[in-house]
């Protein structure tokens, strides 16, 4: 998951003990639960596992997942971080050079999650040192009224006929949309370049640590698709700005790449909003865009009642209830084979059959892309350079080799 939903709290995160006392006291135990973005960890769903254990639960939200990063790392293996950590894909490798401050998940519960979600949060000792959240399976997300107004089709099954070919297929939909109405096709430019890159199986560094980011000719391919096709039907050159925010309701763009995430995102922001559905479909096939992971900091004054938390957070029941509340996808075993997420629908998207469609989105992702201790740092920085583009700060070629640079110094 990336970014956070609007209004959220800023970091303010402080390691609460017991309210009175350690291991053995009577005194009830305050945990602090830290994530960004939209979860599904509502105050209702927190309240549930109060009722169950007695423990209260204080839940703060970064603004981004920039800013929960920055304050991870300056944090771990000190003091500060709260006593369960949400950790996003895009820097969980990064995390995982620290395995050692971080508490193992016990033995009786490893076999929960897909077999390559547990793989990616297991050391080299064998520990599985984190607990799995969500996938990000993507559909395209879409404006049916502002679909119809530009004469395209709305029904969500002709929407995904519509979208079903390559990325070229994906940039002229746009073009003649934005040519036919004047106003942008896609929300962001950058949202298309996490599309692209999360279709590749290598991306920046290579599984052995060789670093290949300036000379990977599909990443420079997908650079240059963006900032030649996308950045001109584009309404912002990257999400999760207050204008970004505002837009979700505005109507001020049609089309949005979707993991199942984004779903709570778009109408936890647009909540009076109507239009928004769902297609099954996503240009190139299928891709992952996100998946977080839960941490215990071992140095925590509460470990194991982290533990229980963060075990609770990911259980089949409670990944389920986190699906109905924000769309995040399930990556438990038994989840993802229940009755009830393939009868989920979203009344919110049209009463879409959600469930349906990204189980079908999930089964259409062939490629995991390898993201090293430094692709955070890298796809940030080739962000940036997209940016620098839409705003007309450097061209294409120019902002290209500025990334080449910024990449030597990593």
């Amino acid at each position: 998951m990336a970014a956070a939903i609007a209004g959220a709290a800023t970091l303010a995160l402080v390691a609460t003990g017991c309210t009175g006392g350690g291991s053995g006291s009577d005194e009830p135990v305050t945990l602090t639960l830290a994530t960004f973005n939209d979860f599904g960890y509502t105050d209702e769903l927190l309240a549930e596992f109060t009722a169950e254990t007695g423990i209260e639960v204080v839940h703060n939200k970064a603004a981004t997942s920039n800013d929960a990063r920055a304050n991870y790392f300056q944090k771990l293996g000190n003091s500060g971080l709260a006593d369960v950590e949400a950790v996003e894909i895009d820097w969980f490798t990064e995390a995982m050079q620290y395995a050692d401050l971080l508490a193992p998940v016990p033995e009786d519960l490893q076999g929960r999650w897909l077999d390559w979600k547990e793989a990616s949060a297991t050391d080299s000792e064998g520990n599985l040192i984190a607990y799995g959240t969500d996938i990000g399976p993507q559909g395209v997300c879409y404006r049916s009224d502002l679909f119809a107004a530009a004469g395209l089709p709305t029904d969500r099954d002709e929407v995904a006929a519509l979208f079903d070919g390559d990325w070229d297929n994906f940039f002229q939909i746009g073009a003649d949309y934005t040519a036919a109405t004047g106003k942008p096709f896609i929300d962001s430019a950058n949202s298309v370049l996490q599309g692209m890159v999360n279709q590749l199986e290598t991306a920046y560094e290579e599984a052995d640590g060789t670093i290949v980011a300036t000379e990977n000719a599909d990443i420079q391919a997908a650079y240059e698709a963006v900032t030649s096709k996308a950045v001109p039907i584009a309404a912002y050159s990257g999400q999760w700005s207050e204008d970004w925010f505002a837009s979700l309701a505005s109507g001020e763009f049609a089309v949005m790449l979707c993991p199942g995430w984004m779903l709570g995102v778009i109408s936890g922001n647009a909540p009076d909003t109507t239009g928004w559905d769902i297609a099954d479909a996503f240009p190139g096939g299928g891709g992952n865009w996100g998946g977080s992971y839960l941490t215990v900091p071992a140095n925590g004054a509460n470990v194991e009642a982290a533990g229980q938390l963060a075990a609770w957070l990911t259980s089949p029941e409670t990944q389920m209830k986190a699906f109905a509340n924000a769309g995040t996808f399930p990556s438990q075993v038994d989840a993802l084979a229940s009755d009830e997420l393939a009868a989920a629908t979203n009344e919110y998207f049209n009463n879409a059959p959600t469930g349906e469609i990204l189980t079908a989105r999930a089964e259409a992702i062939t490629v995991a892309t390898f993201k090293g201790p430094k692709y955070f740092q890298f796809h940030d920085a080739l962000q940036n350079a997209v940016t620098r583009v839409f705003d007309g700060l450097e061209d294409a070629d120019t902002s290209w080799n500025t990334w080449v640079t910024e990449v030597s110094a990593f």
